[in-house]
């Protein structure tokens, strides 16, 4: 895509080159294969992250339905509890499953099941998958980012290490791609946060990093009705521009990025896509517009697909 300049009145000038779906449904027919089953509730729950999947060569496709799959599992349990104890539980059974899987015993779960099939064929790196969990648990907490560092680390534990183990699935080892896979999942974690902003300003709640809402003086009550005054756009903008520092720190290894690694970075097109809108509705994180899904990201993905460039 051609070059882009972010602007914002008042501001100065942020270039971006030139997107995250919510879960509508968890029905599954009982008869459904497992690795049918983790393609339908990706498809359903991270319509873009199927979309990329669907991207990637045949040997790696049904191990990314089911990293992705159960990245779905885990980020639904704050959402499907009541109770903080209870996802507690429900945390700790998917840590049991993976211990269970490097043991060689899954449990009778269809996505543990395609989760260990992706273990056994690509050897994935258990600690990704651990970290993963650990922060999913922590995260049910349901507070606020203290800081964008904080927001960072996040990312960096749930969205970074699933680029990681999707490039042990195309067997990519490479130093210059994990730089590039751990700044383009921080690019993620800060667009999937915003992106949440009107669903939990309509409970009530707000999870942008406090550190920055306090810099430019916007209370969580700004929030919560959706304020469209200066001070809000302010903090939107600010994220919106670490998450572009991010992509372009990451493209900064695209010369030394190995072939096979391109794949596993097509979401980048669809974070590009959200900063352009962004843009557009002058960083306005309420306005409709963004919560409507890119009927072309299909194509552009397709042909993003035959270049060497993410």
């Amino acid at each position: 895509m051609l070059p882009l300049t972010l602007t914002m009145a008042g501001r100065g000038a942020l270039r971006v080159p030139g997107p995250l779906s919510l879960c509508n449904t968890r029905g599954m027919s009982s008869d459904m294969s497992s690795a049918g089953y983790c393609m339908d509730m990706v498809r359903k729950c991270d319509y873009e992250g199927f979309l990329c999947a669907l991207v990637l060569p045949p040997g790696s496709r049904n191990s990314a339905f089911a990293l992705r799959a159960f990245n779905v599992e885990l980020s639904q349990v704050k959402d499907s509890v009541s109770q903080r104890s209870l996802g507690m539980m429900r945390m700790q059974f998917w840590r049991d499953a993976v211990q269970k899987i490097y043991n060689g015993s899954p449990p009778q779960h269809p996505v543990v099941l395609e989760l260990s099939k992706a273990v056994q064929k690509h050897k994935l790196t258990k600690r990704w998958l651990t970290r993963i969990i650990d922060e999913r648990e922590k995260d049910l907490q349901d507070k606020p980012y203290h800081s964008l560092k904080d927001l960072e680390s996040y990312a960096e534990n749930t969205q970074s290490s699933l680029l990681y183990l999707t490039l042990e699935t195309l067997n990519v080892k490479d130093v210059h791609a994990d730089h590039a896979a751990s700044h383009i999942g921080k690019a993620q974690g800060i667009v999937t946060c915003l992106r949440a902003v009107p669903y939990h300003s309509s409970r009530r709640q707000v999870i942008l990093p406090i550190d920055l809402c306090m810099l430019h003086g916007a209370s969580q009550e700004e929030f919560v009705r959706g304020s469209q005054e200066k001070n809000v756009k302010d903090v939107v903008y600010d994220l919106a521009g670490q998450a572009h520092v991010h992509l372009e720190h990451a493209r900064s290894f695209k010369d030394k990025v190995q072939g096979p690694a391109f794949a596993a970075f097509s979401i980048t097109l669809a974070l590009d896509s959200y900063l352009r809108k962004l843009q557009k509705v002058d960083f306005n994180v309420f306005h409709p517009s963004l919560q409507r899904r890119n009927g072309l990201l299909p194509l552009y993905l397709y042909f993003r697909s035959w270049r060497k460039t993410y």
